[in-house]
Parts: C-alpha cells; sequence; structure tokens
C-alpha cells in the first residue's frame, strides 16, 4: 500500500518554475517540447519597426524563466539540460515551489488570448476589486481590477512569482459575488 501512494506521488504533475540561462528561454522550450515535456514560456508577437522594415517578433514576458509541467522524473531530467540553471524556490525552502495549476490555467488563458499586450510586474500589487471578464476575447478569465499608471488593468497573481497584467476598460468585467 505504502509502495502504491509512492509511485503515485512520483507520477503526480505539477507546475514548476525553471531558471534558464539568458536569451535561452526559447531553445530551452524547443529543446523541452522534442522531448516531450508540455512546458510553457508566455511569449506575445509584437511587432518592431526598424528605419527600414518591420518585423514580428516574439516577446518573452518573464525574462530568464519557462514553467514545467512534470512529474519527480522529468523534473530531474529538466534541470541537467545545459541551458537550465535552477528551480524557483522559496527561501528557507529546499524543494521547487509548485505554483498552483488553476492560475497557470488562468495565466496561460490570458497570454494565448489577449489582442493587448500583456505585461508582467514582480512589484507588490494593491489588492482590487474581483471581477470575471465578460466581453471580448478574455471572456471568463477572473481577476482583480486594479489601477497602473492610471490604466484600468485586470491582474492574474502568480503565487511567489508577481501579476500579469492586461489594459481592460471596466465595463468588459463584472464583480465576482
Amino acid at each position: 500500500m505504502i509502495h502504491e501512494k509512492e509511485s503515485k506521488q512520483t507520477n503526480e504533475r505539477r507546475w514548476l518554475a525553471a531558471y534558464v540561462k539568458m536569451h535561452h528561454e526559447k531553445k530551452v522550450r524547443d529543446r523541452l517540447t522534442e522531448m516531450g515535456i508540455e512546458n510553457f514560456l508566455p511569449v506575445q508577437e509584437e511587432v518592431r519597426l526598424w528605419s527600414d522594415r518591420k518585423k514580428k517578433m516574439e516577446r518573452v514576458l518573464i525574462p530568464m524563466m519557462i514553467f514545467v509541467h512534470v512529474n519527480a522524473s522529468e523534473q530531474r531530467t529538466v534541470v541537467t539540460l545545459p541551458s537550465v540553471l535552477r528551480y524557483m524556490v522559496l527561501r528557507g525552502e529546499k524543494a521547487p515551489t509548485a505554483i498552483p495549476a488553476a492560475q497557470m490555467e488562468q495565466f496561460r488563458f490570458m497570454v494565448d488570448t489577449s489582442g493587448s499586450a500583456v505585461q508582467f510586474d514582480t512589484r507588490p500589487l494593491s489588492p482590487g476589486e474581483k471581477v470575471r471578464v465578460i466581453k471580448g476575447a478574455l471572456s471568463g478569465l477572473e481577476g482583480e481590477l486594479v489601477t497602473v499608471d492610471g490604466k484600468s488593468v485586470i491582474a492574474l497573481r502568480i503565487e511567489q512569482l508577481g501579476c500579469a497584467t492586461v489594459e481592460m476598460h471596466r465595463s468588459m468585467v463584472e464583480p465576482l459575488e
């Protein structure tokens, strides 16, 4: 019976944040995908303007970080990749910090669906009104409506990391009960 419980724990997947070498995020994403390890690199396409041309580029939202959804054996494999430095660990802890799956789902939805630029901020953000988006591409997204630099934004808190925000007009949200 104990053996059964141990094997269940080693197969259980959880979201971890891995630090990678500067400018190696996309290489690590591609390598993990080749290896069949589920990962999420928060990027958004943006158009860069040069004097002679325009070019679409992927902007990494959180430099030097990639998220992996791994079991215990995949967790050990990921950290052996040359460009992966270590996992995010809370001060005073030894084991990597797991990010709640619900927060990762909301964050992935925001990044993948938003037509507006998503920002990521590690500074503390004052709590806002709990809301649900009712109009537009992000319909169904739940977060906090806060004011940042004089603009209304919807913020998603990601435990131990910070907040992902996207501009959102108040008319596009409704308060959560």
